[in-house]
C-alpha cells in the first residue's frame, strides 16, 4: 500500500506542471463560461492556440539548451526572428527566387548569426547576456534597415501552405476520422519510443522507473494526444505546423536524453569546472547551444511570416522573454544543468493558454504582462526555494 501512494506521489511529482497547466485551463474556462464569452475549448480556438504559440515552442527548445549550460539566454532571438523574416520577404515575394532555395538560405543566415554569437561567447569569454543584448539591437536594425521600415506581403500560397494548411487537406468529409486515426498513431510512435528507451536504459545499467510509474506516464500522455487529437478533429483537422513541432520535439528530445553532447550540456550546466576537467570541450558546446539557437530562430521565423503572411520591422518583438518565461515556467532551473524539452514545451502552451484566455476575457494587455510577470517570478521563486532545501539536507 505504501509502495503504491510513493509511486502515484512520483507520479503527481514527474506531471506537477501538467497538472498546474490542466487546472489553469480548467480555471479559465469557468470563467470565461461565467462572463458569457464563449469557450476556451471551442475546437476553433485549441487550433488558434497551437498555430499562435508554435513559435514559441520552438524559440523555447532551443532557448532550454543555452539555459541549460548554466542559467545563459539568448536575448536576440526576437530580432533574428524579424531579420530572418525580412530575408525571407525580399527573397520570395519581392525577388521571387524559388521557395525550397529561399527557405534554405534564411536557414543558413540564422545559423550564422547563432554561429556569431556563439564565436564571441565560448570562445573570447564575453557574457551572453551581453553578446546577445548587443544582437538584439543590432539584428533589429538590420532587419529595419532591409525592410525600409515598411512590410512586405503578400507570400505566395504555395509557401503559405507549408505552415499554415491542414491535414486532410481541403474540404474532407473525413477530417475527423483522418485527424483521430493520425492522433492514435502519434501515440504508437510515442509508445514505441518509451519502450525502446527504457529497454535501452535498463541494457546500459541506468535506474529507470517502475513499471507503474512508467505506465501511468504513457497513459497520461497518450489521453492528452487524443484529447487534444478530437479537438483537432473536429475543426479543421491537423495543422501542419503541428508536424513541425512535433519533428523539433522529438528530435531535441533525444538529442538532450540519449545522446553524449546532449549530456555535455547538463554536464556544463551542473559544474562547468568539473565537467571541464572531464575532457568536455566546454567552449565547444556554448558554441553549439548558440549556433543552435540561431538555427531554431530562423525555423520560428519562416513559420511567424507564414501565419502573419508579411515580413514585419516590429515581428518578434518581447518573443526572448516568452521563450525564457517558458523554459523557467517548464522547469529549467535558473542555476542551469536542470530541465527538459518537454517541460519546456508544456512552459509553452502555458503562456500561450495564458494569452489566450485573458485575451477571450478582455483583460487589458498591461495587466496581461503584469501577470505574466508574477508567473515568471512564482516559478523562479520556486526554483531557488528547491534548490536550497536540497542543499540544506
Amino acid at each position: 500500500m505504501s509502495e503504491n501512494k510513493s509511486q502515484i506521489k512520483k507520479v503527481l511529482k514527474d506531471n506537477t506542471m501538467l497538472l498546474v497547466l490542466v487546472g489553469v485551463m480548467l480555471l479559465f474556462q469557468v470563467l470565461i463560461l461565467l462572463t458569457d464569452h464563449g469557450s476556451l475549448f471551442a475546437p476553433a480556438n485549441i487550433t488558434n492556440i497551437i498555430r499562435q504559440n508554435s513559435y514559441v515552442v520552438i524559440l523555447a527548445t532551443g532557448m532550454l539548451l543555452c539555459i541549460l549550460t548554466g542559467g545563459n539566454i539568448d536575448l536576440s532571438v526576437g530580432s533574428v526572428v524579424a531579420l530572418v523574416g525580412a530575408v525571407a520577404g525580399v527573397l520570395i515575394v519581392n525577388l521571387g527566387w524559388p521557395i525550397w532555395l529561399s527557405i534554405i538560405i534564411c536557414l543558413l543566415v540564422g545559423t550564422l548569426i547563432g554561429a556569431f554569437h556563439g564565436l564571441f561567447i565560448a570562445y573570447i569569454h564575453i557574457p551572453p547576456f551581453i553578446t546577445t543584448l548587443a544582437g538584439m539591437l543590432l539584428w533589429r536594425g538590420v532587419a529595419t534597415i532591409i525592410l525600409d521600415g515598411r512590410p512586405i506581403s503578400p507570400f505566395p500560397e504555395k509557401y503559405l501552405n507549408l505552415f499554415e494548411s491542414f491535414i486532410p487537406a481541403g474540404e474532407d468529409s473525413n477530417v475527423f476520422m483522418v485527424t483521430m486515426i493520425l492522433a492514435a498513431i502519434c501515440c504508437l510512435v510515442y509508445i514505441l519510443a518509451e519502450i525502446y528507451s527504457r529497454a535501452n536504459k535498463k541494457a546500459r545499467g541506468y535506474n529507470v522507473s517502475t513499471k507503474g510509474q512508467f505506465i501511468s506516464k504513457l497513459v497520461i500522455l497518450c489521453a492528452v494526444i487524443l484529447i487534444i487529437g478530437q479537438f483537432l478533429a473536429r475543426d479543421r483537422g491537423l495543422p501542419v505546423v503541428l508536424i513541425l513541432l512535433f519533428i523539433v520535439i522529438a528530435i531535441y528530445s533525444y538529442f538532450t536524453k540519449n545522446t553524449v553532447p546532449g549530456r555535455y550540456l547538463y554536464a556544463i550546466g551542473g559544474n562547468e569546472k568539473a565537467a571541464k576537467l572531464s575532457g568536455v570541450n566546454t567552449d565547444n558546446v556554448m558554441f553549439f547551444a548558440y549556433t543552435n539557437m540561431g538555427f531554431l530562430s530562423a525555423v520560428a521565423a519562416l513559420v511567424c511570416v507564414a501565419r502573419l503572411n508579411s515580413a514585419q520591422p516590429t515581428a518578434g518583438n518581447s518573443y526572448e522573454m516568452d521563450a525564457i518565461a517558458s523554459c523557467f515556467i517548464g522547469g529549467a532551473s535558473a542555476y542551469g544543468g536542470t530541465g527538459t524539452v518537454t517541460g519546456a514545451v508544456i512552459g509553452a502552451i502555458f503562456m500561450g493558454v495564458l494569452n489566450n484566455g485573458m485575451s477571450i476575457l478582455g483583460i487589458d494587455q498591461n495587466w496581461q504582462r503584469a501577470v505574466k510577470g508574477l508567473v515568471l517570478l512564482a516559478a523562479v521563486i520556486f526554483d531557488v526555494v528547491s534548490k536550497k532545501k536540497k542543499s540544506s539536507k
